[in-house]
């Protein structure tokens, strides 16, 4: 990196110790800035970059609740109001018990990139708690999710930071914890919050739109080299929204998808994935992966290795951040992967994509790959504010629409400072100078 980036970055350590996921998330977008900074200089002055890196607000909270026991639980809350440049802060909420404030902060630091990258006029934030919605009752998770809301309402509105969900959040805690913001604040506000049910103003695609975006953003970069994903063997990681359907639509394009995981191992199922099956067992049954393998002839659980142990041709990381390290990077380039599209955040080591780049591959990063969701999100919020509620074609149309511009974007970008083909450049090019030109528009705020 060029000196004035280092130095910001040196400051980001030394003023968020510990933080190692922020540093990373950090580093990765500073790191792809010096050509920036060098054909456009004044992006280093009136210490642009050092409020860039620093959020808006930070807000940390406890959240008390009552177990069907009638055991007090007391769990943390976060919010992270990182940039509010192009709109109000959006962003999910993450449930689980890997949160913690270093880990919001760099969700919510790739955030700020991604939904500039959708050109949806909305900033970036995250949020969540360490809390774990797995295994409690619907019971437990409303009592939870009221406690988190009674806090986190001061904080939020439509026009100020819309949430939506992440992992461990789905419609049945967007539900409970909308019921409790209408509550409390005595206001029908259908835009505070997206990922809502179709019947209280949620959008049709929203559900797939992550998943379906990651294998869209797939697809283009293929296009670029004249090919699609017709007959393509593909190997997902995870078994949630994402990767559910990332696999739908890669199904929908002709291509094999042949595994998925959780935390118990991954599936092979060679034949390719019985969708219905695996929406059976994970949204309706809740269960896990191995319920799959139970009721599915010739596939098989492995509880040892990785996903990336197999091979295929198109890999799409959709489990969680740093899923994907240097070591199973290289497994997969042996076994004839040629494109990563990534639908998780930020899952691959920065050891992982320096292999893929330097092998050569197809690499969308996730700040480019996965923006689907939030971007079906402003499109519900779009639809909220009209009133109004677009059938399933017409969403998917604009989500193709938006993916499209977003790969497109980062071809441009990469181009315009040297680096054609470049993803990782393009992305992070593409959405710092958005957010940067109205930053600098606004003054120093």
């Amino acid at each position: 990196m060029q000196d004035v980036v280092e130095k910001v970055y040196e400051q980001v350590v030394a003023r968020n110790r510990g933080e190692v996921e922020f540093h990373q998330a950090v580093h990765e977008v500073l790191e792809s800035l010096g050509p920036v900074i060098a054909k456009h200089p004044h992006y280093a002055e009136g210490a642009l970059l050092e409020r860039i890196v620093e959020p808006e607000r930070q807000i940390m909270f406890r959240v008390p609740w009552v177990d069907d026991a009638g055991q007090v639980h007391v769990n943390r809350g976060f919010r992270i109001e990182f940039n509010s440049a192009l709109g109000p802060y959006k962003g999910g909420l993450r449930f689980h018990p890997s949160v913690n404030a270093g880990i919001i902060k760099f969700l919510g630091f790739e955030q700020i990139f991604k939904n500039a990258l959708t050109a949806q006029g909305i900033g970036g934030g995250k949020g969540g708690s360490d809390f774990d919605p797995h295994g409690r009752s619907d019971a437990e998770v409303m009592r939870f999710c009221q406690s988190f809301m009674t806090e986190l309402a001061r904080h939020i509105g439509p026009s100020t930071d819309v949430p939506a969900g992440d992992i461990g959040v789905g419609g049945r805690e967007i539900g409970y914890m909308f019921g409790q913001y209408k509550r409390l604040r005595n206001s029908y506000d259908a835009g505070v919050l997206t990922g809502k049910g179709l019947a209280w103003g949620g959008s049709l695609v929203r559900t797939e739109a992550t998943g379906y975006g990651t294998v869209l953003f797939a697809q283009s970069m293929l296009a670029t080299k004249g090919e699609s994903l017709e007959g393509k063997k593909v190997l997902v990681s995870g078994a949630g929204n994402v990767a559910i359907y990332a696999i739908e639509k890669a199904q929908q394009l002709g291509a094999t998808p042949i595994t998925f995981s959780d935390s118990s191992g991954y599936v092979v199922d060679e034949a390719g994935v019985d969708l219905e099956l695996l929406k059976q067992v994970k949204e309706v049954e809740r269960g896990r992966v191995a319920d799959y393998v139970e009721r599915r002839p010739g596939a098989r659980l492995v509880t040892s290795g990785s996903v990336w142990d197999v091979p295929g041709d198109v890999a799409l990381p959709c489990a969680t951040q740093n899923e994907l390290d240097g070591d199973a990077a290289a497994t997969l380039l042996r076994g004839g992967c040629g494109v990563v599209s990534e639908g998780a955040n930020m899952p691959s080591t920065p050891e992982a994509v320096e292999a893929f780049q330097k092998a050569g591959i197809l690499f969308g990063p996730g700040k480019a790959a996965n923006a689907g969701g939030v971007a079906t999100s402003a499109l519900e919020m779009e639809q909220n504010a009209g009133r109004t509620r677009w059938d399933f074609a017409t969403a998917e149309a604009k989500l193709t629409g938006i993916m499209a511009d977003i790969h497109d974007s980062c071809v441009a970008a990469a181009e315009e400072y040297g680096r054609p083909g470049d993803y990782v450049l393009g992305a992070n090019a593409a959405g710092f100078t958005r957010v940067a030109d109205v930053m600098i528009a606004h003054g120093i705020v």
